[in-house]
């Protein structure tokens, strides 16, 4: 006969604990909520707006992607 489910799932996290991990829980936004697409794409062009008046991350950023371009094979 099998294992019963509750069995199973019991003996994966004891042996994930032997591991040393441990279960954590964690929230999410709702991506089928009403609005939710909206938000995200309001937020996106708060962060876009800051970016573009901050000079030293434009900065950065160009020297990290020129060495991106540089470790490429040809």
């Amino acid at each position: 006969m099998p294992t019963p489910v509750n069995q199973r799932v019991q003996k994966r996290r004891q042996a994930l604990r032997a591991a040393g991990l441990r279960p954590v829980q964690v929230w999410l936004p709702d991506t089928r909520r009403p609005g939710f697409a909206e938000e995200c794409r309001r937020q996106a062009q708060v962060t876009a707006h800051a970016d573009e008046s901050d000079l030293d991350l434009n900065i950065f950023l160009d020297a990290a992607l020129s060495e991106i371009d540089d470790e490429e094979p040809a």
